[in-house]
């Protein structure tokens, strides 16, 4: 193009300002379209965020949790004879393991089969209300990282009597809430001496009721064989220990006793967590593509309704990049508002819930970034088809349209 000196006439430049004046004008002449537009965009990034937010804080709080109570605990369990019966550890295992020098703490305690606990003795012996009678060694309250809700833990002295330790649930169900109350246990009136608060890594504790080791022998027949010997160790030396616990709490047959660490159980819940949050996030991928689907939509239908402007434009100098360029920041602004929207919703979601579980707050910034970063590649897709039809569009083809 020429200018009639003979020089060439070159298209005037849109700048960044001009360039987002112009592309906002047309979300600004149809707000409702563009916010239907927008909101597509924002469920998907919303769930994503909150998805992925909540998981992350999920996560921490487990994490303080095991910090709190540690990794260091082992179980050593009977296990399976080779005729497959159940099979029993030797009563001196409990003295053998504590030899193992890198154990620290060490405490057993053995399931009671026959006796049962009632609040009183006129309840019938079938409402049992799922209650286990356990004998309890007196290291087991730190061993196991247990603390008191209530009262006191069994002692030198007390371990000897009919004193009972509730769990929490055994309390509950039990309609107990304080220390000193009396309860039917085995034919007899044992005094409750303290309520335990939830344990999170020996959760079977909470719905047992735990008496001494010595009162379980003289007053509910125990055998003195123990089901469950529980362990801490050092750090550092947690699978050294694991591998020879086997052998030491039962020489003869090491075969039939299991070991096992009660955070390998949370582990296992936290893979099971992440396993449903990535089909939650595929899910909000698939509400993100539909938002896309509804941005190009509505470009398609903006173009065809624009022709008239897209003409006038074009016979007043624009060129076909400029008409492009134009409605594909119409498309990212779009996108862009979505995608602000949705973390914003997200992150607020993710608080609150986290709030409710009382759980640290732990929405990583890549969630964020990423989101709005897809929501830009979403609007840059949506509105690349729309954008090069408006282009393509000749100012003639264009002024003529009804």
């Amino acid at each position: 193009m020429t200018n009639p000196d003979g020089g060439s006439l070159s298209p005037a430049r849109l700048r960044p300002g001009d360039l987002l004046r112009v592309g906002g004008s047309g979300l600004r002449t149809r707000p409702l379209r563009a916010f239907l537009s927008a909101l597509g965009i924002a469920i998907g990034i919303a769930a994503m965020t909150a998805v992925v937010g909540i998981s992350a804080s999920s996560r921490a709080d487990l994490d303080r949790t095991l910090a709190a109570l540690g990794t260091n605990l082992l179980t050593v369990r009977p296990g399976q004879t080779l005729g497959g019966t159940d099979a029993t550890l030797p009563d001196e295992s409990v003295g053998m393991i504590s030899r193992i020098k890198p154990i620290e703490k060490v405490a057993a305690e053995g399931r009671l089969a026959n006796p049962k606990v009632y609040r009183t003795d006129r309840i019938p012996a079938v409402q049992s209300n799922g209650i286990t009678v356990r004998a309890a060694q007196l290291g087991l309250l730190n061993t196991v990282g247990a603390t008191l809700a209530d009262g006191a833990w069994l002692n030198a002295a007390t371990e000897r009597y009919p004193v009972v330790v509730l769990g929490s649930a055994t309390a509950r169900r039990l309609g107990i809430g304080t220390s000193g109350t009396q309860v039917y246990l085995g034919g007899r009136w044992f005094t409750v001496g303290g309520i335990l608060a939830p344990v999170a890594l020996v959760p079977e504790l909470d719905s047992s009721a735990l008496v001494g080791w010595t009162a379980a022998k003289d007053y509910l027949a125990f055998d003195g064989h123990p089901t469950a010997i529980y362990t801490r160790s050092l750090d550092s030396a947690v699978e050294a220990v694991r591998a020879v616990l086997g052998a030491t709490a039962n020489p003869k047959s090491p075969t039939e006793v299991a070991v096992s660490r009660p955070s390998d159980a949370l582990a296992a819940r936290e893979a099971t967590g992440k396993a449903f949050t990535g089909l939650l996030v595929g899910l909000g991928a698939v509400a993100l593509l539909v938002g896309g689907v509804g941005v190009a939509n509505t470009m398609v239908i903006s173009v065809l309704e624009r022709r008239t402007e897209i003409g006038l434009r074009r016979s007043l100098g624009a060129t076909r990049g400029q008409i492009l360029v134009q409605f594909l920041a119409e498309s990212l602004l779009l996108s862009a508002l979505g995608g602000l929207g949705g973390v914003a919703l997200g992150a607020l979601v993710t608080i609150g819930y986290a709030m409710s579980r009382s759980w640290l707050i732990d929405l990583p910034p890549w969630v964020m970034a990423g989101g709005l970063g897809a929501t830009l590649v979403i609007g840059a897709l949506a509105g690349l088809y729309p954008a090069v039809r408006a282009a393509r569009l000749a100012p003639t083809e264009a002024l003529a349209a009804p």
